[in-house]
């Protein structure tokens, strides 16, 4: 004899698997949007270090050229 119980229980998903997909899927964008946030703090970085060789350039007459090309490598990155 079969019951009713048994044929609805078969193909449930157990909360607990919903519970750890959805906390999967949480860590995984939270993984996202850290590498993002770390994504803009290295662009900030490389700018402010081109306006840096810039302000270099200026002050360092004897090593300009060096400045300059560490310049356009910043801002290219």
């Amino acid at each position: 004899v079969i019951q009713s119980a048994d044929v609805y229980a078969a193909g449930e998903v157990k909360s607990d698997d919903k519970f750890e997909e959805y906390e999967k899927a949480r860590k995984e964008e939270k993984h996202h949007k850290h590498l993002e946030e770390l994504g803009g703090l290295g662009t900030v970085a490389t700018g402010a270090f081109a306006l840096h060789e810039k302000h270099a350039e200026k002050k360092d007459p004897e090593h300009a050229r060096r400045h300059k090309i560490e310049e356009e490598i910043a801002a290219a990155a």
